[in-house]
């Protein structure tokens, strides 16, 4: 009959987590367990996200393999003990330990892989520092080590920083080849179960600043076949469950983000973590999105209290709201102080949509022009696709609806392509608009419908109620007289009142030649050809 160790050993060797910590801590009950063995029973309590018995393992491991005259093996377990305690926030212990297992291999002259763990920390302060040449040359000494020591852990760490050290420095592409190098150890089953969830956290982190959603969700779909073998692994954790919310949402499985937003901020909260802001910024979001907004506020506000800007989505809440000033306020604000260039965009794109809604149409434009200049110097689908979709909000605003259409069909067609069902909902609102300005009703209301739907299947209630509202503007008698646009309306107002160009201009922040755009669209719908007729037009259907 097997004995606990044994078995043990064997479910570790399935990939039998529960089984093998169950059976290991049965044994370790009986007897201290060799080196080894507690090891696999650390390694065995990670894995099932049972966090504190896997602080108590490693601390326990590091003594057994001290007691064995083991110093390589014992500052690689100080190493990961390091590391558990930084995923629980207490980062001056995790110091503590690495520092404990630097001394313990510089005084015994140990030359081992574990000191190649070491520099990790090294790297990611460099990284963070901003030192990009001394990260990079600590991020391929990394890999040098881990290739000496036949170590396969320790090469994924090296090939991850060198592709966040390259990406750090501008070089995308040869940046994001490394990345896709060390998940390709991941995913067929080259590194260790730990090393492998760090390194995709990690991946799919660079990637969604890149807004590499592509890459990002493909890495994504082949670690879960590769967790589907082992049921009994936690494999998404912490900020890493961040990460796989804010996918969840991007996609469209929205109950899912919710539920992994939450899991997220629960992991986070017990001792606070660094990245519990971002948890509670994500779980904002979603409220926000669903109309739930005292609860987005709410989130908002935690966020902020644990480190986290919340914009742009409370900017986008003051919106919702009604609140166009203040949401212009805010978002200015955010982008004054937002300097990192991959930072921008989402602030961006929230710009043009809060400003054009302000009247603010130069700053609009402006956002626009950044948001494009961005997008044309990476290869990110999802950023050419926001570029198009706010320059084309921007050219509708504008009055030239005809661009503004040729913009928007190359959007909606990479949310399409990217399978990003709110984007593809909301560019269909901006469509129908369009098609409205045009005078396509038909065309304007299938946009409008599929908009409505698209949005009711992903719970997002307020703009579901906005583009029903569109639709139902589309019906004979409803909505504007002559199927003016709200901005035209204005334009159409003012000219009754009097006022020249330049003084529409300058009260509604547009340039003049955006005022003689609208006015030839207006002349065109109204079927009149002087101002002098449109004026008689807005008195007869009491647009003043």
């Amino acid at each position: 009959m097997a004995t606990a160790v044994e078995r043990g050993r064997s479910a570790f060797d399935r990939h039998a987590w529960r089984a093998a910590y169950a059976a290991l801590t049965e044994a370790a009950a009986v007897a201290p367990l060799a080196p080894d063995d507690q090891v696999r029973l650390a390694v065995s309590a990670y894995l099932i996200g049972a966090d504190d018995e896997c602080a108590e393992a490693w601390a326990t491991a590091q003594r057994a393999a001290l007691e064995g005259g083991d110093p390589a093996l014992a500052a690689r377990c100080m190493f990961w003990l390091g590391f558990v305690l930084v995923m629980r926030g207490q980062v001056a212990q995790a110091h503590g330990w690495m520092a404990r297992a630097d001394r313990l291999l510089q005084e015994g002259g140990v030359e081992c892989a574990a000191a190649g763990f070491l520099l990790v920390p090294q790297f990611l302060g460099a990284l963070d520092g901003g030192d990009l040449p001394a990260a990079l040359q600590l991020a391929i000494r990394l890999g040098e080590l881990g290739r000496r020591f036949d170590d396969p852990d320790l090469s994924a760490f090296g090939t991850l920083a060198h592709g966040q050290a390259l990406l750090a420095a501008g070089e995308i592409p040869a940046g994001t080849a490394r990345l896709d190098e060390a998940m390709v150890a991941v995913t067929a089953g080259e590194v260790g179960p730990i090393t492998s969830g760090i390194v995709y956290c990690a991946v799919v982190l660079e990637c969604l600043r890149l807004f590499d959603m592509q890459r990002a969700s493909e890495w994504t779909a082949a670690l879960s076949a590769w967790c589907d073998a082992q049921p009994d692994l936690v494999p998404y954790r912490g900020q890493c469950l961040v990460h796989r919310s804010q996918l969840q949402q991007a996609a469209g499985a929205w109950q899912e983000a919710s539920t992994s937003a939450a899991a997220a901020r629960r992991r986070l909260s017990d001792p606070p973590h660094p990245a519990l802001g971002m948890a509670h910024y994500q779980e904002a979001e979603l409220h926000r999105l669903r109309g739930d907004f005292e609860a987005a506020a709410s989130g908002y506000g935690q966020a902020r209290r644990h480190g986290v800007d919340p914009m742009p989505g409370l900017a986008l809440l003051e919106l919702a709201r009604g609140e166009a000033g203040a949401a212009a306020a805010s978002i200015q604000r955010a982008l004054q102080e937002t300097l990192a260039t991959l930072d921008r965009p989402a602030l961006l794109a929230s710009a043009v949509d809060i400003l054009s809604a302000a009247g603010d149409a130069g700053g609009a434009r402006d956002a626009a022009g950044e948001l494009s200049a961005i997008a044309a110097g990476t290869s990110s689908e999802a950023l050419l696709a926001m570029a198009a979709q706010a320059t084309g909000t921007v050219l509708l605003h504008e009055g030239d609806a005809g661009a503004a259409l040729r913009e928007l069909r190359a959007a909606a067609a990479i949310w399409q392509a990217l399978r990003m069902p709110y984007q593809v909902a909301a560019v269909a609102v901006l469509l129908g608009r369009a098609c409205v300005a045009l005078g396509d009703r038909a065309s304007a209301g299938l946009e409008f419908a599929s908009a409505k739907e698209g949005f009711a299947a992903l719970g997002a209630i307020p703009d579901m109620e906005r583009a029903a509202a569109l639709a139902r503007d589309l019906r004979p008698g409803a909505g504007r007289p002559g199927g003016l646009s709200a901005r035209e309306c204005e334009v159409l107002a003012h000219v009754a009142a009097g006022m020249t160009n330049r003084a529409i201009a300058a009260t509604l922040h547009i340039s003049e030649h955006t005022v003689g755009r609208h006015l030839e669209n207006i002349f065109a719908k109204l079927g009149v050809t002087s101002r002098a007729a449109a004026t008689a037009y807005a008195y007869e259907h009491h647009l003043l």
